[in-house]
C-alpha cells in the first residue's frame, strides 16, 4: 500500500510555499508521491480571475521538473463543471484502491472545510494534512484538528513547518506593480510568466 499526496489548488500561480509544503508532506509522512493537481472551475474562485489552464498546467511542470516525487496531474482540467474535492476523491479511490490517500492543504482551508461539498465523504475516504502558511494561523490548526476529529472522527494532520506568507493572490498584485517576484516562485516559473 503506497501513500500518495494531492495537492489541490488554482496554482495562479504556483508559488515556493505550494512546494515547501508538498516536500514536508512528503517526508514527514513518508507520501511515495504528490501529485499537482490544478482545479478547473473552482467553487469559491471566479473564472475571470483565474489563467488558462494551459499556463497553470506548464507552470507547474516547471516548478515541480526537479523532484522525482512530485507529479503533474489533471484529473480536475479533464472534468465538465464545478470541480469537487469530494468528487476528485472518489475518482482517486478508483483509481488507487489499495493505497492510502492525503489531501494537502493550508490552515485557510483547512478553517472552510466544515462548508465544503459533502465534508463527512472527504474525512471517511483521505488523511488531511494541514500547514500552517501564515503566523496568524499560529494555533489555530490545532484547534480545527480537534473540531474535525470529533465531529467527523477524522485523520487529520498538523504538517510541521515554519509559517511564510506568500500567496498567489500577493504575487499577482507585485507582477501588475511590476516589482520582482524571484524570492517567491521558482526561477523557471518566473521566466514562464515574464515570457508568455
Amino acid at each position: 500500500m503506497a501513500r500518495i499526496g494531492i495537492m489541490g489548488g488554482t496554482f495562479n500561480p504556483v508559488h515556493n510555499v505550494h512546494l515547501i509544503m508538498a516536500e514536508e508532506a512528503r517526508r514527514q509522512f513518508r507520501l511515495k508521491k504528490v501529485l499537482f493537481m490544478p482545479s478547473k472551475n473552482p467553487p469559491h474562485k471566479k473564472k475571470k480571475e483565474i489563467a488558462s489552464e494551459g499556463h497553470r498546467k506548464r507552470m507547474i511542470e516547471h516548478a515541480i521538473c526537479d523532484n522525482p516525487s512530485f507529479v503533474f496531474s489533471d484529473l480536475e482540467l479533464k472534468r465538465e463543471g464545478t470541480t469537487y474535492t469530494s468528487d476528485t476523491l472518489a475518482q482517486l479511490k478508483r483509481q488507487y484502491p489499495k493505497d492510502k490517500l492525503y489531501f494537502i492543504v493550508g490552515g485557510d482551508s483547512l478553517a472552510g472545510m466544515d462548508g465544503w461539498h459533502q465534508p463527512e465523504y472527504i474525512f471517511s475516504n483521505c488523511h488531511v494534512l494541514a500547514a500552517n502558511r501564515d503566523e496568524t494561523e499560529n494555533g489555530r490548526i490545532q484547534k480545527w484538528i480537534t473540531h474535525y476529529k470529533k465531529k467527523y472522527d477524522a485523520k487529520v494532520s498538523e504538517i510541521q513547518m515554519p509559517p511564510i506568507s506568500i500567496s498567489s493572490e500577493m504575487i499577482r498584485e507585485k507582477l501588475e506593480q511590476d516589482i520582482s517576484i524571484s524570492d517567491y516562485v521558482p526561477a523557471c516559473v518566473e521566466r514562464y510568466i515574464r515570457f508568455n
